[in-house]
């Protein structure tokens, strides 16, 4: 089922979300896999939806296997939801030092409280993210970390020359 309720999902627009962003729940199965594991399995996704940019899926952290993970050094600042904090796998998955997999808003701002702890993985750093069986595509340009499924249409921030958008 898409997720208008119909067999087929509506297409989106990004130009038509909001700015700032808004939250939106998101009940399609949602799975993230790496070295054939599955690092977050849920139904229970916030979306988060913002002009020009693919929807970010934030998985609330009872359906990750926080323990596969490890918090890095890395912080950033988002002008809506406030400080985030970054997470890279952990040894049990024979990783690496490696580049950060995934992000979350431990204390974020006010407007958006209902992600506190939630976290968003990037598509491109791990094996495999899909929603309702079918495989994401990464936001280009490596920073924003949206997914791109088959209703979402862009043009996308992230390209090369969207940098002012």
């Amino acid at each position: 089922m898409g997720m208008n309720g119909t067999d087929r999902a509506a297409t989106e627009s990004v130009w038509d979300y909001p700015r700032p962003p808004r939250i939106a729940p998101d009940t399609r199965h949602v799975v993230v896999r790496h070295a054939g594991v599955a690092l977050a399995d849920s139904r229970r996704c916030l979306r988060v939806l913002e002009t020009s940019h693919p929807p970010v899926f934030y998985i609330p952290r009872a359906d990750v296997r926080i323990e596969l993970l490890r918090a890095s050094e890395h912080r950033s600042v988002c002008e809506w939801k406030g400080t985030a904090t970054y997470w890279r796998l952990g040894p049990e998955l024979g990783a690496r030092p490696a580049a950060d997999i995934a992000w979350s808003y431990e204390a974020p701002r006010p407007d958006y409280a209902p992600i506190t702890g939630h976290l968003a993985f990037h598509a491109d750093r791990v094996e495999a993210c899909t929603v309702d069986g079918e495989r994401v595509r990464a936001q280009p340009g490596g920073f924003y970390g949206g997914w791109i499924t088959d209703e979402i249409i862009g043009p996308f921030k992230g390209v090369p020359g969207s940098r002012g958008w």
